[in-house]
């Protein structure tokens, strides 16, 4: 198994779905901090799509249950084509956020892709949060908090259905790692649904090693891994730059642990990067760690192991 050497970056600017403004920049960070070149010097062809276009964000209270539900769904119509025209081509993409409701349309569109090639799919939620609301339980009515069980059929129409199939994905190809944020409500429907999840006290209990071992288990030649790196999966202290920051991630050393054993399965097919908020970060910090991560992901590794 190698990783695609053929990479496309999609620039995707909006915070429709968050709770805070300022993820829109996130694939400007991105670029000032060189993730096009960094990858470039891995030996890959990087094309910079550039960003795509949607609807501005309103700003307005719920309805329903649901911020901006018809702008989100246009954001992720846009998203879900880029996407797999990307796969299509036989390129791989890389999503740069926005917020993490546009997960629907990438993962919607990767899972098109895998049922037209007969791949399996595994996805990696790297993230503080489950983003298993609904409408009825989410506080805030922010889609942010949504993607997951939009993904696995639970959710509006005009969400759930963006790929073609409902649900796109079943909750058993999802493994989520470095969850420690969860509402009352959502636990209750995580557990129901039977996602995989490895919590920041399952982390601590047991190590990144032995964690990421098992959310890895039975990858083979004929699966499609898809990471959706969330920014806020990363311990405040070191990644400022995220809307929804929540103490107690992952250090530097166990996210880079995180990133290398995935760049080992050869497996990573296509990738999300969620969340990054210039306007709450420090000199661009958190835009600059999320690239040396993402270089790690595509191969950089310090071993000197033969």
């Amino acid at each position: 198994m190698t990783t695609n050497r053929r990479v496309s970056l999609i620039g995707a600017p909006t915070d429709i779905g968050a709770g805070a403004r300022g993820s829109s920049m996130g694939p400007e960070a991105l670029r000032v901090a060189d993730i096009g070149p960094v990858l470039e010097s891995h030996g890959l062809e990087v094309l910079d799509r550039g960003n795509l276009t949607g609807p501005p964000n309103p700003w307005k209270p719920p309805e329903a249950g649901y911020r901006h539900l018809a702008a989100v769904a246009e954001w992720n119509r846009k998203v879900h084509d880029a996407v797999f025209a990307e796969l299509a081509d036989g390129r791989m993409p890389v999503l740069l956020g926005g917020d993490h409701c546009l997960g629907i349309g990438s993962i919607s569109a990767v899972a098109r892709h895998c049922r037209d090639t007969n791949k399996k799919l595994r996805v990696l939620w790297l993230d503080a949060h489950a983003d298993f609301n609904t409408s009825a339980l989410t506080p805030s009515g922010n889609i942010h908090g949504m993607p997951v069980a939009c993904l696995c059929g639970i959710g509006p129409k005009e969400l759930v259905e963006i790929g073609g199939k409902v649900p796109a994905i079943s909750p058993k190809w999802i493994r989520q790692i470095g969850i420690r944020s969860v509402d009352a409500g959502e636990k209750r429907l995580v557990h129901e649904a039977g996602l995989e999840v490895f919590d920041m006290r399952y982390i601590d209990e047991m190590g990144m090693r032995h964690t990421m071992e098992l959310a890895l288990a039975t990858i083979d030649a004929n699966t499609h891994l898809h990471v959706s790196f969330d920014v806020d999966f990363l311990d405040a202290d070191i990644a400022p730059g995220v809307g929804t920051t929540v103490k107690g991630g992952p250090t530097y050393r166990e996210a880079q642990l995180c990133m290398e054993m995935i760049a080992d399965t050869g497996a990573l097919a296509s990738l999300d990067v969620m969340e990054l908020n210039p306007a709450l970060d420090v000199r661009n910090r958190t835009a600059e760690i999320a690239v040396d991560l993402i270089e790690s992901l595509f191969g950089k590794s310090t071993l000197m192991r033969r």
